[in-house]
C-alpha cells in the first residue's frame, strides 16, 4: 500500500473547516442518557456537594428538568431513587408510589418520546447499603444474599416497567440478575421491556460522588464480593456473554475511562448495542480541576466523551450530558 505523505497530512490539519469535515469520530445528542436522581418530597432542587450542579429532585421538579432537556434534544433519561425509609430488603424499590415510579408515569404522559430507563438496584433503598438482602454465612461474616436479591430484583424491574420504564437497568452485579428478570417480565407480559445489563462493572474507587447523590454509602464492608475485580481483564467478555446469553438486549461498561481498553475489547468480540458509563467520580475530578482553572471544562469533556465513543461505545450515559447537548 503507498504511503500517504506527511506533508499532505499537515496541509490538511492546517485548514480548520477540512479538519473538521474529516473527523472520523462524531458525537450526536441522540447517543447521549442523563442520569437523574429522584427523591421523595416536593420542590426538592437539592445540590450534590461532591457532584457540583448535579441535583436531587422529587418528582415535581424533575418533570421540570426533564422537560428542560428535551427541549435541548436529550431522549434517554437513567432514574436513581432515593427512599424516605430504608429496611434491610430495600422495599421502597418497588413500591408504586416510591419517586422513581411516579416520575416513569409522569414522563411517559408527558414526553412520549423520550427513553425512559431505570436503575435496578437495591442499594439505595437497604439501611445497609449493600445490592441485596444481608446474611451470615457458616463462618459467621455478613454476606449478600444473591438468590435472594434476584426475586427482589426481579419485583423492581416489573415495578417500573408497569409504570412505564422502556427499559430496566439491573446494576446489581448478582449472579443470574438479568435472566430473573427477563423471566419476571415475560411472566407478566411486559416483553416489549428492554434490559441494559451492567455486565461489565468493576468495584471501582471513582464511585465515591455517585454514592453520596444516591445516598447509598455501605454501613459495613464493600462490593468486591458481587463486583469485577480491575486487575482481571478477562472476566469481562465472560460477564458480558453471559448477560447477552441470559437476554440482554444492551449491555454496559463502568467505570468508562479507566476501562476504554475493555470497551474496545468487548465492543470488536460482540454485535450488541454497547453503552459505557461516564461516572461519577470522573464527573467530580474534570468538574474540580475545571473550576481550579488547571483546564478548559469544554474541551476537556468534549475529548473525553469523544474517547468514549472512539473506543466502541454506542451509548453514553454521562452527567454531563446537558452540556453537551448545549456545545454539539
Amino acid at each position: 500500500m503507498a504511503k500517504f505523505p506527511t506533508k499532505r497530512l499537515r496541509r490538511l490539519r492546517y485548514n480548520a473547516t477540512l479538519r473538521e469535515m474529516l473527523a472520523e469520530v462524531r458525537l450526536c445528542k441522540d447517543e447521549l442518557i442523563a442520569p437523574l436522581f429522584v427523591r421523595e418530597g416536593t420542590a426538592i432542587t437539592k445540590e450534590i456537594p461532591s457532584m457540583p450542579d448535579q441535583f436531587q429532585y422529587s418528582v415535581d421538579t424533575a418533570i421540570e428538568t426533564v422537560a428542560r432537556w428535551a427541549d435541548k434534544g436529550l431522549r434517554a433519561v437513567l432514574l436513581f431513587g432515593i427512599p424516605d425509609q430504608k429496611d434491610p430488603q430495600g422495599s421502597k424499590a418497588w413500591d408504586e408510589k416510591a419517586g422513581v415510579q411516579r416520575l416513569c408515569r409522569e414522563i411517559k404522559k408527558r414526553f412520549e418520546e423520550i427513553v425512559v430507563i431505570t436503575d435496578v438496584c437495591l442499594c439505595e433503598y437497604t439501611d445497609h447499603g449493600h445490592c441485596g438482602p444481608v446474611v451470615s454465612s457458616p463462618k459467621g461474616k455478613a454476606e449478600v444474599d444473591n438468590d435472594a436479591a434476584l426475586e427482589l430484583l426481579a419485583k423492581v424491574a416489573i415495578s417500573h416497567a408497569k409504570s412505564g420504564a422502556d427499559i430496566v437497568a439491573p446494576s446489581a452485579m448478582m449472579d443470574g440478575q438479568v435472566a430473573a428478570i427477563r423471566q419476571a417480565l415475560d411472566d407478566k407480559e411486559l416483553k416489549t421491556t428492554a434490559i441494559m445489563s451492567y455486565a461489565v462493572k468493576f468495584a471501582s474507587s471513582l464511585y465515591g460522588p455517585f454514592r453520596d447523590a444516591a445516598e447509598s454509602n455501605m454501613q459495613f464492608g464493600d462490593r468486591k464480593s458481587y463486583q469485577m475485580d480491575y486487575r482481571s481483564p478477562s472476566q469481562a467478555c465472560p460477564e458480558a456473554a453471559a448477560d447477552l446469553e441470559e437476554g440482554a438486549d444492551i449491555f454496559m461498561v463502568k467505570p468508562a475511562l479507566p476501562y476504554l481498553d475493555i470497551i474496545s475489547k468487548i465492543r470488536q468480540k460482540f454485535d450488541a448495542p454497547l453503552a459505557a458509563y461516564n461516572i461519577s467520580g470522573e464527573y467530580s475530578m474534570i468538574k474540580a480541576a475545571a473550576n481550579a482553572g488547571w483546564i478548559d471544562e469544554k474541551t476537556t469533556v468534549l475529548e473525553v466523551t469523544s474517547a468514549i465513543k472512539r473506543s466502541g461505545a454506542d451509548l453514553i450515559i454521562t452527567y454531563f450530558a446537558e452540556q453537551l447537548a448545549d456545545w454539539l
